[in-house]
C-alpha cells in the first residue's frame, strides 16, 4: 500500500491562514479531498495522512468529519491544547474516532526555541502514549537540540519529524542541520517524514540535485524503515506540482532496492500510524 504520509486541507479565509502571504497567493484557495484524489490516483497512492493547519480544535473535529466521509483519507494527525489543564478530555473527546492517529503543534511558529521543554506542554505530550497516539514534530533546526532533549524524554512515545527539520536546501548549508538530525535520530522512536523539502529550495529554480545530500543525511540516519514519503500539498503548489514533489524521492529512490522504495512509498507510515487499511 502506498500512502502519502502528509497533506493538508483547508477552506481559505485570510484570518485563519494569515501566515499565506503573498508569495504564496496561489494557495489562497479551497483545498479539499476531491482536489486531492485525482493527484493520489495518478501518483499511485492509495490514500493520505491529512495533518492539521490551524490550532483550533474545530480544525482537528472538521478533519476526522473529511475523514468520516472520504474512504482516501487513512488518518488525521489534529491538534489539541497540550498545555492546557483540559487536555485529556480534549484528547479523549477526538480519540473515539479511530482515524484520529496523531497530534500536532506548529512549534516552528513558537517565540520560545525550548518550547518543546516546556512543563506544562510535557505533561500533555505524556497523555499520547496511553491514547495510542502519535506526535509530529514541526521545527526549524535551530529547535533539534530541544528535540533531542525531548524525544529522549520519551522513549516509548512514537515521534515523526516533519519535513526533515525544515534544513536550508536553498543556501546549502548542511553540517550543523545534519549533526542535529543525527541526534535525534539516535532516538529509535523517532521517525521522519520526507516532505516539504522543494520548499526549503528556490521556488522557481530547484534542482532534483540540491536536495540529495539532505536525503542521504537522512538515509544515513533514520535508515529505510524509519523513512515515510509526504507530498506536503497543497504547500508543496508554491514550487512544484504535486508529481513533480512526489518525483523527487521516486528518482532518488531508483538506484535503491525495490523493498527500500516499498518501505518509504507506504509500509513504514502504514506501520508507523498502525493505519486500518
Amino acid at each position: 500500500m502506498r500512502i502519502d504520509a502528509h497533506q493538508h486541507f483547508w477552506i481559505y479565509n485570510s484570518n485563519e491562514y494569515g501566515w499565506i502571504d503573498d508569495s504564496m497567493a496561489s494557495l489562497r484557495q479551497d483545498f479539499l479531498p476531491a482536489d486531492l484524489t485525482p493527484e493520489l490516483r495518478h501518483n499511485g497512492f492509495h490514500g493520505a495522512v491529512a495533518v492539521q493547519a490551524r490550532q483550533t480544535l474545530e480544525e482537528t473535529r472538521w478533519l476526522l468529519e473529511l475523514a468520516d466521509l472520504s474512504p482516501e483519507i487513512l488518518g488525521v494527525v489534529g491538534w489539541v491544547d497540550l498545555c492546557s489543564p483540559q487536555a485529556r478530555s480534549q484528547i479523549t473527546s477526538f480519540a473515539r474516532n479511530p482515524k484520529l492517529v496523531g497530534i500536532r503543534h506548529i512549534v516552528q511558529a513558537e517565540p520560545d526555541d525550548r518550547f518543546l521543554l516546556r512543563p506544562d506542554f510535557l505533561r500533555g505530550i505524556a497523555l499520547l502514549e496511553e491514547f495510542d497516539l502519535a506526535y509530529d514534530i514541526l521545527i526549524y533546526p535551530r529547535h533539534i537540540p530541544a528535540a533531542v532533549e525531548f524525544v529522549e524524554r520519551f522513549p516509548k512515545q512514537r515521534f515523526v519529524l516533519d519535513h526533515l527539520a525544515k534544513p536550508q536546501i536553498k543556501t546549502g548549508e548542511i553540517k550543523t542541520w545534519a549533526s542535529g538530525v543525527r541526534r535525534l535520530a539516535a532516538s529509535p522512536n523517532v521517525f521522519c517524514k520526507l516532505s516539504g523539502l522543494v520548499t526549503e529550495c528556490d521556488w522557481r529554480g530547484w534542482k532534483q540535485e540540491q536536495i540529495v545530500p539532505f536525503l542521504d543525511v537522512a538515509f544515513e540516519c533514520f535508515g529505510a524503515q524509519r523513512l515515510m514519503i509526504g507530498s506536503d500539498w497543497p504547500v508543496c503548489l508554491v514550487a512544484a506540482s504535486y508529481t513533480q514533489a512526489i518525483d523527487v524521492m521516486r528518482k532518488y529512490l531508483e538506484l535503491h532496492p525495490a523493498d527500500t522504495g516499498e518501505a518509504v512509498f507506504g509500509l513504514n507510515a502504514q506501520r508507523f500510524w498502525r493505519l486500518r487499511t
